[in-house]
C-alpha cells in the first residue's frame, strides 16, 4: 500500500460538546484502536480530506505528540447534510497481523466489447482484501481487453498477490453489457430482416 504521514493531538474530553467544539475548530475527533489501548485523539480536517477524498487506500504513518503509529481507516462517518467528516476511527496496525482495507480497482487495456459497442459497468470500483499490510499492494489492477459483450471477471479470476478476497468466489467484479442503444439497433434489424421477409413472401405467391 502507499503511505502517508498524519498528525494529531490527544482530545482532552471524550464527551458530545467537545467532540462539537473541536469540529467548530476545523479539528475531526476519533479514535485508534487495535492496540493495548485504545486512544482518543482529533486531526486538522483539511489535511485528513486529502487522504480520505481520493481513490487511494493508504497506510498512515501517524504521529501524536511524538508517539507514532501505523495504522489504517477503519471507519468514518459523515455529516448527513454537508458530507463533511465527523469522526473517524483508525485501526492499529502490527506486522504480523492481517488486516481488511479496500483497494482502488484499475483496468488496463480496452475491452472488445467496448469498442463492439458495449459497456463496461464496474460493480467493485474499490476490493475488499486481507492481508499483511506490507504484502498488500496499491491497487488491483485487471486486464479487461479480452472481454466481450456479456463477459465478467469474477472473485474466483482475481489473484492479488499476497492477499485474499473475502467475497463469494462468484461475486462479479467488472463486466461489459450490452448498451440500450445497441440493442435497439439490433431490434430495428432483426424488425427489418422480419419485414424483408414477409414481403418475399407474398411476391412468391403472387408469381403463383
Amino acid at each position: 500500500m502507499k503511505t502517508a504521514p498524519l498528525s494529531g493531538s490527544p482530545r482532552g474530553g471524550v464527551g458530545k460538546k467537545d467532540a462539537t467544539e473541536l469540529r467548530a475548530k476545523g479539528q475531526v475527533p476519533g479514535v485508534l484502536y487495535g492496540g493495548t489501548e485504545q486512544v482518543h485523539f482529533h486531526v486538522n480536517e483539511v489535511k485528513l480530506n486529502k487522504l480520505v477524498f481520493t481513490a487511494e487506500t493508504y497506510l498512515l504513518n501517524f504521529d501524536i505528540e511524538g508517539t507514532a503509529y501505523n495504522c489504517v481507516v477503519q471507519d468514518i462517518q459523515f455529516h448527513p447534510v454537508t458530507d463533511r467528516i465527523v469522526h473517524i476511527d483508525l485501526l492499529q496496525v502490527f506486522p504480523d497481523k492481517p488486516i481488511r482495507v479496500k483497494l482502488p480497482v484499475r483496468t488496463t487495456g480496452t475491452a472488445v466489447g467496448v469498442r463492439n459497442g458495449g459497456r463496461l459497468h464496474v460493480v467493485y470500483r474499490r476490493l475488499p482484501v486481507v492481508g499483511i499490510a506490507d504484502q498488500i499492494p496499491e491497487d488491483v489492477s485487471l486486464d479487461i481487453s479480452t472481454l466481450d459483450i456479456g463477459d465478467s471477471l469474477r472473485v474466483e479470476g482475481l489473484n492479488v498477490e499476497g492477499c485474499t478476497i473475502p467475497l463469494n468466489d462468484s461475486a462479479v467484479v467488472l463486466g461489459v453489457r450490452r448498451t440500450r442503444a445497441a440493442m435497439s439497433a439490433d431490434a430495428e434489424t432483426l424488425e427489418g430482416e422480419a419485414e424483408g421477409e414477409g414481403e418475399g413472401g407474398e411476391e412468391g405467391g403472387a408469381e403463383e
